[in-house]
């Protein structure tokens, strides 16, 4: 399986809920540079990188299985959203880096920059509830939301979707999660073990 085929069955890996647009933009991986369709540009300054890479390893931090900076995820999140997303998210996602940079991020002790999450986290539950959010089915695992504001998804809510997704469309993501068997043999019902990984097949 590629990596294209992988974004567009993650939402089962991951819990099986995301949001309209990171539905979108997985179904329009790849297509920006193939096709006539105008995404506007996105990119972040050495600063915002850097916020964007701590964020992300606070969401998947490395113990004895490799982080999210191990596995590259800072950068698929400024390809996927220059690549994938528009101008909404893009506004969104600067929006929630640059609050971050003026609470000086970066200069925060660990702790605080949990704290300051967990404010970020609560923050979003509220702005989310204002967006009258609707869950929808769209197959029997999946559910996407649908949303009547049009600002974008909030930061929160995409950095964590894109660190999930660029985590566990990586081969580190993959190999730290998942045992894998090129021949399965019989199928078996196998009850897993705490900490046990599963297994792909």
């Amino acid at each position: 399986m590629n990596r294209r085929d992988a974004l567009s069955k993650v939402a089962l890996l991951i819990g099986g809920t995301l949001s309209a647009p990171t539905l979108l933009a997985m179904s329009r991986a790849g297509e920006a540079k193939n096709t006539s369709m105008a995404l506007e540009s996105f990119s972040l300054n050495d600063t915002q990188r850097k916020i964007v890479a701590e964020v992300a390893e606070h969401i998947i931090p490395r113990t004895s299985t490799p982080g999210a900076k191990d596995a590259g995820v800072p950068a698929f999140i400024e390809m996927m959203l220059n690549d994938c997303y528009k101008a909404p998210e893009h506004k969104s996602f600067l929006a929630g880096v640059s609050d971050l940079e003026k609470k000086n991020f970066l200069t925060q002790s660990k702790e605080q920059q949990v704290a300051t999450l967990k404010q970020l986290e609560t923050d979003t539950k509220e702005l989310m509830k204002q967006y009258n959010v609707k869950q929808v089915k769209v197959g029997d695992n999946v559910d996407k939301e649908s949303m009547d504001a049009d600002m974008g998804v909030p930061f929160w809510r995409l950095m964590k979707e894109l660190t999930l997704t660029g985590y566990y469309t990586s081969e580190q993501g993959l190999k730290a999660s998942f045992v894998y068997e090129p021949i399965p043999g019989k199928f078996e019902n196998i009850k897993l073990k705490p900490g046990q990984k599963a297994f792909a097949y």
